[in-house]
């Protein structure tokens, strides 16, 4: 899954709505959100953390058409005041952080291909709807997205490539440790039902408890089952982290330095 907040060609084109806010999707597109989202639900219990499923029930996403924008809005805005904005593939850092910390999460509005419908390195609607939403209808987890934005306006654009990592560890791939046992509820792997089960069952995945420091050290990247996952207690840790001083863990990251990658290099196309 793609990590937000970069500009890159992209071979897929957004959707725009008309007057009435409206996004028409052709019958292809509504019967491959079917096929993904019935894929995926099914995989959630014994592995999505129960606030993101009760979330999920909150969403009451339709099963047979994309959710249009403005329903996805409608719910997110009653319980949180957040809302989305429709948003091409990848957006300038930025756009991102000016959008987050005026609540409104990004969209992508285009859906994949049939020949990406596995694996897609864009976040399409698919992504950010099923799995960025729901949780913003917790005001925890609000609040920390909402607080990493606004750290993103204040930062120097040298350390935006740092702030990447923490989004990544968090709301992109954050695991969180529950009385059932090990859950997940970030967006690349609830939308993910190759990552969902890695993350969540393999014994070759390392998992650590999240530190925002050591996320910032850690490198990553976007094509493989992730190496490392950070664990947090619960969605009130979040929230704490939505209080604290997000800059001065960069600063502290940057003095302590990177830890090695602990994958292969990308090999050249």
């Amino acid at each position: 899954m793609p990590i937000r907040g970069q500009k890159k060609p992209s071979r897929y084109v957004s959707r725009k709505p008309d007057e009435t806010g409206y996004i028409p999707y052709s019958d292809a597109e509504n019967a491959i959100w079917h096929d993904l989202i019935t894929r995926q639900v099914p995989m959630l219990p014994g592995r999505a953390c129960k606030p993101w499923i009760n979330a999920m029930n909150e969403m009451n996403f339709p099963m047979d058409r994309v959710p249009q924008l403005k329903d996805v809005s409608a719910v997110l805005m009653e319980h949180t005041g957040w809302s989305v904005a429709g948003v091409n593939a990848l957006i300038p850092f930025t756009e991102f952080f000016e959008l987050l910390a005026n609540k409104r999460f990004p969209v992508a509005t285009f859906i994949r291909s049939r020949e990406d419908f596995d694996y897609i390195q864009e976040p399409d609607v698919f992504h950010e709807v099923f799995g960025h939403t729901p949780p913003l209808t917790d005001h925890r987890f609000a609040a920390f997205v909402e607080a990493y934005g606004k750290a993103g306006l204040e930062a120097d654009p040298k350390d935006h490539v740092m702030l990447a990592r923490l989004f990544w560890f968090t709301v992109e791939f954050g695991l969180v440790d529950t009385s059932e046992g090990l859950r997940a509820y970030g967006s690349g792997i609830m939308s993910s039902p190759s990552e969902l089960v890695y993350a969540v069952e393999s014994d070759v995945a390392e998992r650590k408890p999240f530190d925002p420091v050591e996320a910032l050290r850690t490198p990553y990247r976007i094509d493989i089952l992730q190496p490392i996952y950070y664990v947090i207690d619960s969605f009130d840790h979040l929230f704490e982290l939505a209080q604290s001083d997000l800059l001065g863990y960069i600063k502290e990251a940057r003095r302590l330095g990177m830890h090695a990658p602990k994958f292969p290099p990308k090999e050249a196309a």
